[in-house]
């Protein structure tokens, strides 16, 4: 283990002591097991006299105003502006990482946004959010803020939105989620060998995640998969994992498939072929699932949302941009009446493509 983060200790949920004296993280299945003054593979809980601690609380990588668009949700209040941050930290340790400088940061040097649960909540009601979003590094690491940044944030009549890639034991899960509206889950692959080669982790407990999401609780799910060429883009691949959402989660459950540049540890790969994401789309769909979207792309059609019934273009995107809307007040399809799985408004958010980085502290 690491050598401690500098800093205060916000006291942790979810650890136990054990016989030796060790402090046995709960939060995901690493279980990191820590003397006194030692971290986690996340970087940021550290084990103190007194147990489990988070370094990371009240403080931020930075705030920024985005399209819900980005996060990717395309079913959760369309056009609508949300308040992100993030902090520091990760519990995978993704070779192909597309945010590393903040999530494999080792210290708290850019952490250097600070902001009370209520501070925050009170900014994004200020600016005209309609949500609040944990993201840029996994929420799952600093659970016990995003917790009661949620909390914070209902008291106020925000949403909320989990960034993560579910990589998390069930009664972290349930303390974590309770308080999200939505959430994009990254399922990495469908592979084992790719999570434990590439992630260090491990695909069960994220399909765990995702059936349990899903099926038991009322938060509004979507899914990410970045594809990399020669990792977990063959047809093979795409044929099983878009098969299993159709059959474990269900046709409704949105999935984005996205394009992979060379960055963090895998600067010698090429960058996806817009082709294959194409492909893997058409896979996807023969599959049965009804939203399939292409992302880090200019792709018109496989931005749009589509009635799952007759066809007829729904929400048309180009980027982050809503360029039309055929939806009801009622979020149903104008042309024959069919219902759209998601969280809509009677109306649709004009925020646009903007990103506008904010200063909270």
């Amino acid at each position: 283990m690491n050598n401690a983060i500098q800093g205060s200790l916000h006291p942790a949920r979810h650890w136990h002591r054990h016989d030796d004296g060790r402090v046995v993280c709960e939060v995901c299945p690493r279980h990191c097991a820590l003397r006194e003054g030692q971290r986690g593979v996340c970087f940021v809980r550290a084990a103190s006299a007194d147990g489990m601690g988070l370094t990371t609380y009240g403080r931020s990588s930075g705030f920024c105003i985005d399209p819900i668009e980005k996060k990717p949700l395309f079913h959760f209040l369309p056009g609508t502006p949300v308040l992100s941050f993030g902090t520091a930290g990760c519990n995978l340790t993704c070779t192909f990482c597309q945010n590393w400088d903040i999530s494999k940061a080792s210290t708290v040097d850019r952490l250097n946004d600070s902001a009370s649960p209520e501070a925050i909540a009170e900014a994004a009601v200020r600016l005209g959010c309609r949500s609040v979003a944990f993201t840029y590094n996994d929420p799952v690491v600093f659970l016990e803020y995003a917790v009661d940044v949620a909390q914070a944030c209902h008291e106020r009549g925000l949403k909320t939105v989990a960034v993560s890639a579910g990589y998390i034991e069930a009664a972290a899960r349930r303390d974590l989620f309770a308080g999200m509206d939505a959430a994009n889950i990254d399922l990495k692959a469908f592979s084992d060998d790719f999570y434990r080669r590439l992630c260090g982790g491990q695909l069960e407990p994220v399909k765990e995640t995702l059936r349990w999401l899903v099926h038991e609780t009322p938060t509004w799910v979507e899914i990410t998969t970045l594809l990399i060429p020669g990792e977990n883009d063959s047809p093979a691949e795409i044929e099983a994992l878009s098969n299993w959402i159709a059959t474990a989660l269900g046709p409704e459950v949105p999935l984005h498939l996205s394009a992979f540049h060379p960055d963090w540890k895998m600067r010698d790969h090429l960058a996806t072929d817009p082709a294959v994401l194409t492909r893997s789309r058409r896979i996807a769909q023969a599959n049965g699932l009804r939203h399939v979207y292409t992302g880090n792309v200019h792709d018109l059609d496989g931005g749009s949302t589509r009635c799952a019934v007759c066809g007829a273009k729904l929400i048309e995107r180009d980027w982050y941009r809503l360029t039309g809307w055929t939806l009801t007040a009622n979020g149903q399809c104008c042309a024959c009446g069919a219902g759209l799985a998601g969280r809509f408004e009677p109306y649709p958010g004009d925020w646009g493509a903007r990103r506008q980085p904010v200063q909270l502290g």
